[in-house]
């Protein structure tokens, strides 16, 4: 029996189409669980990094406590005995922080005011013991959230120390502010962590410890919320192997003896796979964990995945740890093997006979034409040359295909160079979906992104949650306009934010139903951190200038009023002398002379104090580019000048660098500056013109602004207070000018430069280093 070359090579291809199956499904079978145990492993590691992140931002608000500590040490209401005003104090920060559960402050003879968020009867909840020797009285206030009395009541039960608890104690060994270790709050017996800081006495002696309360048992529910694969697990723990988060609260909690609470160790956890899978990394009384380590373990006849994270940081020494069930992840592609394998099997046979007979029979003439459209795609064939013969309804569609291919294969060759190597970020997205379709190196690099890996990216994963995403890449979005621009922030692959203006062209099919999207990308992080820059300049020379006049107005009333309280103390002392050798009808007015004299002296204490009040420096000092100073200095004068019509000229290259607080230093530009624009715009001078130079000399930086006012008389010292040549000033600008230059270690003066126009100088001494290897720096003048 003869058989035609046909039959002979559908059979064949058939039968090779069906060993090719059946050895893909295998094969896939085998790729697929090992990718699901990496996919299980960097699902473990993803869930360590979001519980981190999570935790991270959970505390953010630490460093606030920490520095809220310090100020209510620094207040003086907790430096006195007024327990109701300290409490009203206390009362105050809890409210305009809702992150805290409770703001305290103890002191060394045990007394002790805690103000506390509450269930009830009232919003917030006031505990205040004090103690007079071995009596002691403990009284509980609730309070609504305007400060009001809703409810009182004794404690005579109460046995609450602040000496005795660990915030205290660590607080007074270390007399720093500290932060303890997360442990159960004795009054609400929840987790969380507390920051506590030392209040001096003014002999130097510890008084007491204020200090603040931060609940974290949110983080365990974030924990709860986790999905882990089916079971899997996520807790958290602290250095020394205590479970401080966990999604079942109830077993990180252990009552001790006495009736208090504290966490549970891992090693004692009632948890039994997370012992047997995080119990080794506890090494003595620590835990230790250098390195993120996934490892795969035994228990009870099942097999597990882990993941443990290192330490978070130094100041938050927590480590994540997750498991799970490796059945979790490969269980149904077990249990589904043999039943897939010959389904797969049974439809590649079929499909595999019933296709290739049918190719068999049309192979002839349709090879033909797809081999020829192959070459043509491909480049390797002319269009021009002649087509293969085929079957007469064909010929005009072969001819009119093969053309086709040709054209779109120059468009794409043009459109897939220009898109690749464009200066711009470009990228091809789905609509409706907003699935990253194509994507180029430029786009791929500003996101921190492989080519392969930002495919598996929408433009929603990439866009910042605040900011909306083009209307054609929302599943809901029908119709909507061609062209969208907007400049939005990206988020990188680290977790940073880009600022990026977005140009997205819609690209629509015959029915104008939009297919996909070509979105464009510029990087204008830079110009908007610039201008984010300058904008905050501006807010903080106007607090400076505020601040720094407050200062010195109340230093000029101090020394004024001084003087009379000076002559009336030294006049009772005097009358008082006289007085001495008087017979006893006097010692009534030499009483009330003695008191006179008491209340004068006191009055001037309050004088001086708050006279050093007002003159303390809080300006932070560090070493900054003069040069970029000055350009912003002028962005913000500039629209000034230009609505008197003043033009403003600015000099100054390869300026050494300067030490001191950049926003007063500005404030002195911008004084002098807003100065010499006023006075040329109440002139008629014909040249209106101001100059702001900045010259490098031996001794530092010399600064000089000139304009072409009329400027000043001889008899006039601007830099005195309260001197002033403007009819609507207050004399303090040039003086507060001086006092920052000259706490600069600067000089400030005035002159005239040789063309005889008005000129303000000051100078600011540069910078030396201490050391070739150290960063520190020292003045030099």
């Amino acid at each position: 029996m003869k058989f035609s070359l046909g039959l002979i090579l559908a059979l064949c291809l058939a039968g090779l189409q069906f060993v090719a199956v059946t050895i893909v499904v295998f094969s896939s079978f085998l790729t697929s669980e090992k990718v699901l145990l990496e996919h299980a492993r960097d699902l473990l590691s993803d869930v360590g990094t979001n519980t981190i992140e999570h935790s991270k931002g959970f505390l953010k608000p630490a460093k606030g406590a920490a520095e809220l500590a310090t100020r209510l040490a620094e207040n003086q209401v907790i430096a006195s005995d007024d327990f109701n005003q300290l409490e009203n104090l206390l009362f105050q920060q809890l409210q305009i922080s809702p992150q805290f559960a409770g703001v305290f402050y103890g002191d060394e003879a045990g007394n002790f005011v805690y103000v506390m968020r509450s269930e009830g009867p009232g919003p917030f909840r006031t505990k205040i013991v004090m103690r007079d020797g071995e009596a002691r009285e403990t009284e509980l206030i609730w309070r609504d959230s305007n400060y009001q009395v809703l409810a009182r009541q004794d404690d005579k039960a109460d046995t609450y120390d602040p000496r005795t608890r660990p915030w205290y104690q660590s607080s007074r060994e270390n007399l720093t502010g500290i932060w303890t270790d997360p442990y159960i709050f004795f009054t609400s017996q929840r987790p969380g962590i507390t920051a506590a800081s030392p209040v001096f006495n003014t002999d130097g002696g510890l008084r007491g410890v204020v200090g603040v309360d931060i609940e974290i048992g949110a983080i365990s529910g974030f924990l709860s919320r986790l999905n882990i694969g089916k079971s899997g697990v996520a807790l958290i723990l602290n250095r020394n192997g205590d479970v401080i988060a966990h999604p079942n609260q109830a077993l990180i909690r252990k009552q001790n003896p006495d009736g208090t609470f504290r966490f549970v160790n891992i090693n004692e956890i009632d948890d039994p796979v997370a012992h047997a899978a995080f119990a080794d990394v506890v090494r003595g009384s620590e835990v230790y964990v250098d390195r993120e380590v996934a490892s795969r373990f035994e228990f009870d006849g099942s097999t597990y995945v882990s993941t443990v994270m290192p330490a978070i940081s130094d100041e938050l020494p927590w480590t994540i740890a997750v498991y799970a069930p490796e059945a979790d992840f490969t269980g149904e592609i077990t249990g589904n093997r043999t039943q897939n394998v010959w389904i797969a099997a049974t439809i590649a046979l079929a499909s595999g006979v019933v296709g290739l007979m049918l190719a068999n029979y049309i192979h002839k003439p349709v090879r033909a034409f797809a081999v020829r459209s192959s070459l043509v795609s491909q480049g390797e064939a002319s269009a021009e040359e002649p087509l293969p013969k085929t079957y007469k309804e064909l010929e005009r569609a072969n001819e009119t295909l093969v053309q086709a291919i040709a054209e779109r294969k120059k468009s794409e060759a043009e459109y897939d160079r220009t898109f690749d190597l464009a200066a711009r970020g470009m990228a091809r997205i789905q609509a409706h979906t907003g699935k990253i379709l194509r994507i180029n190196r430029r786009l791929a690099d500003l996101l921190g992104y492989s080519e392969v890996e930002a495919l598996d990216l929408t433009i929603q994963d990439i866009s910042h949650p605040s900011d909306p995403v083009a209307k054609v890449f929302t599943a809901s979005s029908g119709g909507g306009r061609s062209e969208y621009f907007s400049e939005k922030r990206y988020r990188h692959k680290d977790g940073t934010t880009i600022w990026v203006s977005e140009n997205v062209i819609v690209i629509r099919d015959d029915n104008d139903v939009p297919v996909y999207a070509v979105v464009a990308v510029d990087d204008i992080s830079e110009r908007i951190a610039a201008d984010l820059k300058i904008q905050q300049l501006n807010t903080d020379l106007s607090h400076s200038a505020r601040i720094n006049m407050m200062g010195q107005m109340a230093t000029g009333l101090a020394h004024e009023l001084n003087q009379p309280l000076l002559a009336i103390s030294q006049n009772m002392d005097t009358a008082v002398f006289l007085l001495k050798d008087t017979d006893q009808k006097a010692s009534a007015l030499r009483e009330l002379l003695v008191e006179t004299d008491r209340h004068a002296h006191r009055a001037g204490d309050i004088i001086k104090a708050l006279r050093a009040f007002v003159k303390k420096e809080g300006a932070e000092k560090t070493e900054f580019d003069f040069a970029e100073l000055m350009e912003q200095s002028l962005h913000l004068m500039r629209a000034e000048a230009k609505d008197h019509g003043i033009s403003i000229t600015a000099t100054g290259s390869n300026l050494e660098p300067v030490y001191g607080s950049r926003v007063q230093i500005a404030q002195v530009l911008v004084n002098m500056l807003r100065n010499a624009i006023e006075s040329i715009a109440q002139s008629n001078m014909r040249d209106r013109k101001v100059t702001l130079k900045a010259e490098n000399t031996q001794s530092g930086v010399m600064i000089s602004v000139t304009d072409t006012g009329p400027g000043l008389q001889e008899d006039v010292d601007v830099f005195e207070h309260f001197k002033t040549t403007k009819k609507d000033g207050m004399g303090m600008g040039l003086s507060i000018c001086r006092t920052i230059v000259e706490s600069h270690r600067g000089d400030i003066w005035y002159q005239q430069d040789p063309d005889g126009n008005p000129q303000f100088c000051f100078t600011l001494p540069a910078l030396k280093p201490k050391t070739e290897v150290g960063k520190a720096y020292e003045y030099s003048h």
